[in-house]
């Protein structure tokens, strides 16, 4: 009985994991990559690998009818007996016989406007029969390079040298994931990884996920860099010209028209391609398009192929996406890496409704060990086959994994790394165990050597150490740092104590203190490097600085998914500093303003007094509509666009030497970014705030705007005036400002003959702000970013003009953008 038990069990299992597989050819015995297999009714669906291979995992024995689809190709039907697995098929495919119907039409009619126009019109209701699914999802992910350079701007290119072949070509990045989906259209989503797999990493997360596969021509855009006007937006006709190619039937006898897809305008977000309409009902068959990296102003990225597959299923008469390609190649620098993803959606289930609690804020969990699991589940699950290449890569890095998590591995890799150069004594120089996690690490004074008029000539140098838990990603770290400015000569110590304590509460905690000259506005709104040729080239010291004997602490944390609060105190002692140098490189007889913002040409009376006060600081930040992703490791929040951010925060002054010191003062914040459809993206930040008690209050204290008084910006331009000179507005009253700021992505300057050649964008600011018994001051600004040559277009120019009681003045800004 126990043998006959064993058998059945034995048997049962075969069944459960048995397969059809084999390879897909053309006639010509040439293997056909990403053909579309699914059984006949169901939502059992795979596709074939690079070699034509593929998978079917079917779950029930008997008779079983298999569907292989590939564009171009007629539609094969395999009828399968289901008894002894697997099944080994090789299935030939041959060319479809597309044919232009003759058809009436009136002179000047073009049919396939007629049907982009039915699929347009009747987008609502094919949508709405997939709008609410669940399914299982599968995903691989993979990035190649080829004839990687050895060093890129003298810089040796050595991380990969160990994965790639002679050639200097090969597999730098290879995952997969499987994941339990749950969807409701416009944008609830719910992803539960139960499989993830990173070559080369057994503790890694792949970040292939359904989110990042969620492309529906169904939708008006499709979410790149910049949003993709898809072929059936409802003001497709605006952006595309259409061409009917002919028409081919189904093994259902449901005539599938070929719709040429070519853009009216080449520099615009687009596709050119294939569309293939299903007749009567105008549902998507099939897609097949490209678009460039210029036309959706990714300067890296030369092309993307994003392929989809429909099918039909006869029960729920339902068209389904159930596989998608997306094939890109990029370059830069002379590195050149193609990629590809492929994704398979099966066993769709479509209920009328969803539980209420269904979708929460946790968008994407992965299981426990979802990163663990073995060789063998793999081989079960997988409904694509690897190829031999991506079998090698396995093996090959798996092995090279163990060889590098061994201490002797790593030892001899720090030992090349660590050896000490006479020039680290200037450039800084990092001591590393990677074994336990920790490195020792001197900041030189090269990099951190600057000049002003306080201090003249001026540098530091730093020594600390930082250890990391990789488990809990989690790190602490501690270090000091001496500063020495050679006109004032005199040495500036700190020390800090920092601390990720938990990644899932997101909770830091930092103590950090000692002696520093720093700006009034603690929002530092000119960089050292920009006030050094500033000062030593134009003789303009913008940058004022005062000295602070202090210590302070600060923690925070995620209160609740979306709610972060923080908590800071601080005790310093404030003195004023005075010029002490008058050196410059390009000599005249102008003179250095002084060191006191509010008497610029007055060198005797400071802008403050020496003085002590503590400072006790509460804020509290609310991501309205935030997500988040939960893996084994921490949280990981994602910002919805769709909702504000909000800050909020108090600050308090006390135990001043003398009460005229302390202060009261309560701020709001909100900041959003608006995406606009394919009209580009508005991006929004209003601050306010108001002081209690702080007539007599220090200087440092008052609210100091970000202004701007060089022709280079700060490169966050919606937190930052252009021409505001840096201390003109500062309060200890009420304030207001507003900074909006509209990147058109293209869809203006893509429209306008010969700027379009620019591929630029076009930035259209203003700025507001507001201070009690003083007209506002108003910016306007037009600009270009996305400037340059080649693929090098980081550069950013602006023209702005400043109003107050009138016309204040105007300036071009140059700057960087990324």
């Amino acid at each position: 009985m126990k043998l006959k038990f064993t058998l059945l069990l034995f048997f049962f299992s075969l069944v459960i994991h048995s397969q059809i597989k084999g390879v897909v050819k053309d006639v010509d015995g040439k293997p056909l990559p990403f053909v579309n297999i699914f059984e006949e009714n169901t939502y059992n669906s795979t596709t074939t690998n690079d070699l034509g291979r593929f998978e079917l995992n079917i779950k029930t024995p008997g008779k079983h009818v298999i569907l292989f689809q590939y564009l171009g190709y007629k539609t094969s039907k395999q009828v399968v007996e289901i008894s002894n697995m697997p099944i080994d098929l090789e299935v030939t495919l041959f060319e479809e016989n597309i044919t232009l119907n003759e058809v009436i039409i009136d002179k000047g009619i073009n049919p396939a406007d007629e049907i982009i126009r039915n699929a347009i019109k009747n987008k609502k209701i094919n949508t709405e029969k997939a709008s609410r699914y669940t399914a299982d999802f599968y995903s691989r992910g993979i990035f190649r390079v080829k004839n990687l350079p050895k060093k890129i701007l003298g810089q040796k290119l050595d991380f990969f040298d160990e994965v790639i072949d002679s050639t200097r070509s090969g597999i730098l990045y290879l995952s997969e994931t499987v994941s339990k989906v749950t969807f409701q259209k416009p944008d609830k989503l719910k992803e539960v990884i139960i499989a993830s797999k990173v070559s080369g990493n057994d503790n890694g997360f792949s970040f292939n996920n359904a989110a990042s596969a969620n492309f529906d021509f169904y939708d008006n855009y499709l979410e790149f860099d910049t949003n993709v006007v898809s072929p059936i937006a409802d003001n497709a006709f605006n952006y595309y010209k259409y061409t009917f190619e002919g028409s081919f039937f189904t093994e259902n006898r449901q005539q599938i028209n070929k719709i040429k897809v070519l853009p009216k305008r080449a520099t615009e977000p687009v596709m050119s391609g294939y569309i293939y309409i299903v007749d009567d009902s105008y549902a998507i068959y099939a897609v097949d398009v490209t678009f460039t990296g210029k036309q959706i102003q990714n300067p890296a990225l030369n092309t993307l192929t994003l392929k989809q597959s429909f099918s039909y299923n006869n029960n729920t008469k339902i068209w389904t996406k159930n596989t998608q390609t997306l094939d890109f190649d990029a370059g830069m620098l002379g590195v050149n890496i193609s990629g590809r993803f492929t994704y398979v959606f099966s066993n769709f289930e479509f209920p009328e409704k969803f539980e209420k609690k269904t979708f929460t804020a946790e968008v994407l969990r992965f299981e426990e060990n979802a990163n663990k699991k073995e060789d063998s589940f793999w081989n079960t699950i997988r409904p694509v086959p690897l190829t031999e290449e991506e079998i090698t890569d396995y093996t090959k890095k798996d092995a090279l994994q163990e060889k590098k998590k061994s201490q002797v591995y790593l030892d001899s890799i720090d030992d090349k790394r660590n050896k000490f150069h006479f020039m680290d004594v200037l450039n800084g120089y990092t001591y590393s165990n990677s074994f336990k996690k920790w490195r020792i690490t001197y900041d030189g004074p090269i990099m951190n050597t600057s000049f002003n008029t306080i201090q003249g000539w001026n540098t530091s140098v730093g020594l600390s150490f930082f250890k990391r838990n990789e488990d809990k990603n989690t790190y602490y770290q501690f270090g000091s740092n001496v500063a020495y400015g050679f006109s004032d000569e005199a040495f500036r110590p700190t020390a800090y104590f920092s601390a990720k304590l938990n990644n899932k509460s997101k909770s830091y905690l930092s103590i950090y203190g000692g002696n520093i000259a720093t700006q009034f506005n603690r929002e530092e709104p000119i960089s050292k490097l920009v006030n050094t040729v500033s000062t030593l080239f134009f003789k303009n010291n913008f940058m004022k600085l005062y000295e602070k004997n202090y210590i302070a602490a600060n923690f925070s944390r995620e209160v609740f998914n979306g709610l972060n609060m923080s908590l800071g105190l601080e005790y310093s002692e404030r003195k004023p500093l005075y010029n002490t140098t008058d050196y410059t490189v390009i000599k005249s007889d102008d003179l250095y303003t002084s060191n006191n913002p509010l008497l610029p040409f007055d060198f005797s009376i400071p802008a403050l007094e020496k003085h002590n006060l503590a400072k006790l600081t509460v804020g509290a930040r609310i991501k309205f509509g935030q997500q988040y992703i939960t893996r084994p490791d921490g949280k990981y929040n994602i910002s919805n666009d769709k909702y504000p951010t909000l800050s909020l925060g108090y600050e308090k002054g006390f135990s001043g030497n003398e009460s005229q010191y302390n202060f009261d003062k309560i701020a709001a914040r909100v900041t959003q970014n608006l995406i606009l459809g394919n009209k580009g993206e508005l991006s929004i930040n209003i601050k306010g705030g108001k002081f209690f008690n702080a007539d007599g209050i220090s200087f440092v204290d008052y609210k100091h705007f970000n202004g701007n008084q060089t022709h280079f910006n700060r490169g966050d331009m919606t937190n930052s005036f252009n021409l505001l000179p840096y201390y003109s507005s500062s309060t200890n009253d009420s304030y207001f400002e507003t900074h909006l700021e509209h990147n058109d992505k293209g869809y203006i300057m893509n429209k306008i003959p010969l700027l379009n050649k620019l591929q630029s964008k076009l930035m259209l600011g203003f700025k507001n702000l507001a201070i009690p018994e003083r007209n506002p001051y108003q910016e306007f600004s037009v600009g270009f970013s996305n400037l340059g040559f080649g693929k090098f277009r980081i550069f950013r120019i602006d023209y702005i003009r400043a109003y107050q009681s009138g016309y204040q003045g105007d300036g071009v800004m140059f700057g960087l953008s990324f």
